[in-house]
């Protein structure tokens, strides 16, 4: 048996190893021991997206925790954001999430918290995969009297909208603010709208009908096609799109264009900066970010760093360099001044924020940004060798980048979750653009497929 934790938690296909409910049960039991101290029992929030399996693996998560002495608080479908939100409010030890974010459905995930809301640390994850694969937590189980009870939590959407809210301007209103909200079918179905309804939005809503197999499909941050339409049918300001677990958001403007992670980044960045409140002067964005976000900092006078691919590394960059704003270019932000991880509502409600300080259009303001051609092309692959030792790949990317010069680059890395190979160029046009990408899509096909 290989590692459990990928980069962000355990992932895989429901009802398989390692998302079975075997492993949720032994996940539950190693988070009770390792967040129980002297007489003090370890009390574990659980939340869940929309999924059809989150039933499954909630049971078990919850028989693990209460076999292990541990006190199980289950409180349903909240978003990732909302369950770390919780868990420290609550003055839990630990939070788990049961999602696969915005994978599909058949697919499912734990991601876990600590006490703080923040992810749990490498060393902590390597903590809990040693009790699990070296079979040692069945000599550590109570006897009877030391078993744990479960409870259920009821109120925690009223907590969390409250929390979201309070990140919202109180000097600032909705009010007459047409949003078009789509939650993916997802975690945010319920506490956005409300959210948005409450700071006064005139909101309408798609993709809110979860039925345990719609989640993110063909709908959400992965797919506005449907957000986009509506947008401009209704004539709304903008329209919000969620993935499943709610911890990212691609917006759309009112003439139904796409609006990047990038592109808000820099428009919630720059309100920063102007407001003095952009600590370090400094942004944080992963090595997947658009080339166009990099010369946007140098034009509005502030600094960049560019972590390694995924919301954790990101986070990890922006405390040890102190910074306020980071993400991802897929949707993934981090506002420190508000929450302690990723949060799609938070990330909306400062995008809300920031048309309304500046007075102008989504569309106006995302033109602070000019977007480089880029491709991307996903290819499966059956196994993951390291890339440097895969001599024709290193070759046609060396000599694309030659071509390319100054005027784009190529970035060619696996997935941190799924069997997948990401190729994405940057050029100077769309059509050199996807020519370079299929060229190495297809080697990379050719030679790992």
């Amino acid at each position: 048996m290989g590692k459990l934790f990928g980069t962000d938690g355990i992932r895989g296909e429901a009802n398989r190893y390692p998302m079975n409910a075997a492993i949720a049960f032994s996940v539950g039991q190693a988070v009770a021991h390792l967040f129980k101290k002297d007489k003090h029992r370890a009390h574990v929030i659980i939340g869940k997206d929309t999924r059809i399996s989150g039933y499954m693996l909630e049971s078990s998560l919850e028989a693990g925790i209460t076999s292990m002495g541990g006190c199980p608080i289950l409180v349903g479908v909240l978003p990732t954001p909302g369950i770390a939100f919780i868990a420290q409010s609550m003055r839990a030890d630990a939070g788990i999430v049961i999602s696969a974010s915005h994978n599909p459905f058949q697919d499912n995930g734990l991601k876990i918290f600590g006490g703080d809301g923040f992810k749990l640390t490498d060393e902590e994850e390597d903590s809990i995969e040693d009790l699990i694969l070296n079979e040692k937590l069945s000599e550590l189980m109570p006897t009877a009297s030391g078993m744990g009870k479960a409870a259920r939590l009821d109120d925690v959407n009223g907590r969390y909208i409250v929390f979201l809210k309070n990140s919202f301007p109180r000097n600032l209103s909705m009010e007459g603010m047409k949003i078009v909200l789509d939650t993916a079918n997802g975690a945010t179905y319920k506490v956005a709208p409300n959210a948005f309804i409450e700071l006064g939005a005139d909101v309408e809503v798609i993709h809110n009908t979860p039925d345990g197999v719609n989640i993110n499909a063909k709908c959400g941050s992965q797919h506005t096609e449907d957000l986009r339409k509506k947008v401009v049918e209704s004539g709304a300001a903008i329209g919000l799109a969620f993935d499943g677990d709610g911890d990212r958001l691609i917006a759309v403007d009112e003439k139904g264009n796409e609006i990047t992670g990038d592109q808000i980044l820099i428009i919630c960045a720059n309100i920063l900066k102007k407001e003095g409140k952009l600590k370090n002067d400094l942004l944080v964005s992963t090595v997947m970010s658009n080339l166009g976000l990099k010369v946007a900092c140098k034009k509005y006078g502030f600094k960049h760093h560019a972590s390694k691919v995924g919301d954790r590394y990101v986070l990890e960059d922006m405390l040890r360099m102190g910074s306020v704003i980071g993400g991802e270019e897929a949707g993934h932000m981090i506002f420190l001044d508000h929450h302690t991880t990723g949060d799609g509502i938070i990330a909306a409600m400062q995008l809300v924020a920031a048309m309304a300080k500046e007075g102008k259009p989504l569309s106006e303001l995302a033109r602070m940004m000019d977007i480089f051609p880029q491709k991307l092309i996903n290819v499966d692959v059956k196994s993951k060798p390291d890339l440097d030792k895969v001599p024709k790949l290193v070759e046609a990317i060396s000599q694309i980048e030659k071509e390319l010069g100054e005027e784009g680059r190529v970035l060619v890395r696996y997935s941190g979750t799924q069997n997948m190979c990401r190729v994405m160029v940057e050029g100077p046009s769309d059509l050199v653009t996807a020519k370079y990408c299929q060229q190495l899509a297809d080697i990379v096909k050719s030679e790992l497929g």
